[in-house]
């Protein structure tokens, strides 16, 4: 199992951990933010694969932001599978 931490711009949250092994998601956790969505988002993907994961969450938008955490985390997962 890898760890790997990412810091995500223009989104609420501050730091993204997340650990992967056998392509698949575990212990995600969001530091700030949306606490209520992003912990949900953290269950919801517990487990699954993370290639999957990304393509779901990429292009996420907040608030007219252009970015959302979702679509941070799509790129967090994109930099750890070294795409």
């Amino acid at each position: 199992m890898t760890n790997h931490t990412y810091t995500p711009s223009g989104v609420c949250s501050k730091k993204i951990n997340f650990d992967l092994e056998d392509g698949k998601i575990y212990n995600l956790k969001f530091t700030g933010g949306c606490n209520g969505n992003l912990s949900a988002i953290s269950k919801l993907l517990e487990g699954t694969d993370a290639k999957k994961a990304a393509d779901i969450l990429r292009g996420n938008d907040c608030a007219g932001r252009g970015t959302s955490c979702a679509d941070q985390l799509s790129k967090a997962i994109d930099q750890a599978l070294g795409a």
